[in-house]
């Protein structure tokens, strides 16, 4: 256990946040030596990193199982965070593994989402709802609007 004050930790923040598999073969050894210590932060990265391995199941009694097993290791953890966390998790766990077995996300929702921002952005406001909502359908209907091939609109005469 370190002493309070301990200048171990100081300007490592970045080394805990980064994903393990993408680090830089010094820095990893840099997290090694710090995990090896006795440190709270070392066993908050543990279950993170845990976590992180959760995502893969294809069924759902296994998948649950798995992230019982995070919350239970959480809740003993002595973490009051990574207990809060163990308690957000147990509360949507339902979701969390049916958005792991289906492979569903929210990532088409969000995507046009910032379309509709910036449609709004890009008009800098709108006069009334009818207005902003005409300008949604436009850019974001999915209308053909190019006419047909071979069809024109003018006549030789």
């Amino acid at each position: 256990m370190l002493a309070a004050g301990d200048p171990v930790l100081t300007g490592t923040r970045h080394l805990w946040l980064e994903h393990h598999e993408f680090m830089v073969d010094w820095r990893r050894g840099v997290l090694d030596v710090l995990k090896s210590f006795s440190l709270r932060t070392a066993r908050a990265w543990a279950m993170k990193h845990y976590a992180t391995t959760l995502w893969s199941y294809l069924r759902p009694a296994w998948a649950e199982q798995a992230w019982n097993r995070l919350i239970s290791w959480m809740r003993r953890s002595r973490l009051e965070p990574m207990k809060r966390v163990a308690l957000t998790i147990r509360a949507h766990l339902w979701g969390i593994v049916n958005a792991i077995v289906r492979g569903v996300t929210n990532a088409g929702s969000e995507s046009v989402d910032a379309r509709i921002q910036r449609v709004k952005r890009m008009a800098c406001g709108f006069r009334n709802k009818q207005r902003f909502r005409n300008a949604i359908l436009f850019h974001l209907g999915g209308l053909d609007l190019y006419p047909a091939a071979g069809s024109s609109t003018h006549t030789d005469s």
